[in-house]
Formats: structure tokens, sequence, C-alpha cells
């Protein structure tokens, strides 16, 4: 397991990993993806291929007809994530990053978070991102590209709180109450850090 290279004064980094609580996966009465409407089509003849695209507002996801009410939930989920992940990788450079958690800031911590510089790095192996709030600048991994959007905007948020409240305190955790796939978004980093056998996060509220 790599070594954490330590961080300089005044620098707050994001570990590369998540609290072990997660995010319950959409019913099949009542999913999104917290942009548009989920409709599930099952068929026939499908044996064991899953698909999914955009229509509109809307996702379709297509399953085997034989799939089980369990397992249409979870690849609802996981297909929801790849094409999340697709978005996010054609959309998101510096200027997007930026303005990003622009509306983060505006929409969650009341505009009160106004980062100097949002950009991503190449050279945060071990941690998903980090700040210097003196410096007012926000550093995203590049190992976040092609995530799902709510991955990314919970790490530029966990960043945007920061600036605010250093540590990872009770305050810090009430500002990050308010975004509603922060389980989901730490379930989803550990679930890539177990894969990789890397550190884990300071657990929530623990402080």
């Amino acid at each position: 397991m790599p070594a954490d290279p330590s961080h300089g004064p005044g620098e707050t980094p994001l570990r590369r990993a998540a609290d072990t609580s997660r995010g319950a996966p959409p019913s099949p009465q009542a999913r999104g993806s917290g942009t548009s409407a989920v409709e599930v089509r099952r068929s026939s003849r499908r044996r064991r291929t899953v698909s999914a695209y955009r229509e509109g507002n809307r996702t379709v996801v297509l399953i085997p007809a034989r799939m089980s009410e369990a397992e249409e939930r979870r690849w609802v989920t996981v297909m929801l994530d790849k094409l999340a992940a697709q978005e996010s990788k054609r959309m998101l450079g510096d200027g997007e990053l930026a303005r990003r958690a622009e509306r983060l800031s505006d929409q969650y911590l009341d505009g009160r978070a106004s980062p100097a510089s949002v950009r991503w790095v190449t050279n945060q192996n071990t941690r998903w991102g980090s700040c210097t709030p003196a410096e007012g600048s926000i550093r995203l991994s590049h190992r976040l590209q092609g995530m799902p959007e709510y991955v990314v905007d919970y790490v530029l948020l966990h960043e945007l709180a920061h600036l605010l409240v250093p540590g990872h305190g009770p305050r810090f955790w009430r500002l990050l109450e308010a975004y509603p796939r922060t389980e989901r978004a730490r379930g989803y980093l550990e679930g890539v850090v177990a894969a990789d056998r890397l550190p884990h996060l300071p657990a929530a509220r623990d402080d």
C-alpha cells in the first residue's frame, strides 16, 4: 500500500476513499438519475447483455426479461453510472470545472465558497482532491475524469466546504448534508479504492 504523501500547511486533501455506507439503488417503481427519469425495458431476446441510452428527458435501460428485480436494480445503477461517466469525460475541462464549482457553491453553500482557481492535476495519486484555503485554490485528481458527474460534484463540494471549514469535524459534515448524493458518491469512491487497495478517508462525523 503506497504511503500517503504529506501536504503543506493550510492544505486539506480529500483521500481516495469513502465511507462504508452507501445510498440505496433506485427502485423499479421510482427511479431517477438525478437529471432524468429511468425506463427499464425487458426483452425476451436478450440473454445476458444490458445496455442503456438517453432518450429525451429519460434514460432507457434494456435488460433480459428473465432478470430478477434485485438484478434489475443493480444494473440500472451500473448503467446510470456508466452513462454519467461518459458524459462527464466529454464535458469537463478546467473551465467547466470552475463553472461547476461556482454552481455548487451557490446551490449548497449559499455562494460563500468562492475559489480563486479550480483545475485538474496529475500529481495526486492518493487523493481525490485538495485545496489551499489561503490561496483559494482547488485541485482535483485527473483520476476522477470519466467518473459519474455526481461523484465529481461531491469531490468539488467537499473541497469547497474546506474553503469555509478546515478539517473533518461536525461543522464540516453539516455543510455536505444538503448534497443529496453524498453517501452514494462516497460509496462509489470506496469501491474504486477497494479495487486499488488505497488508503481510506476519515470516517464521516468521527472527529
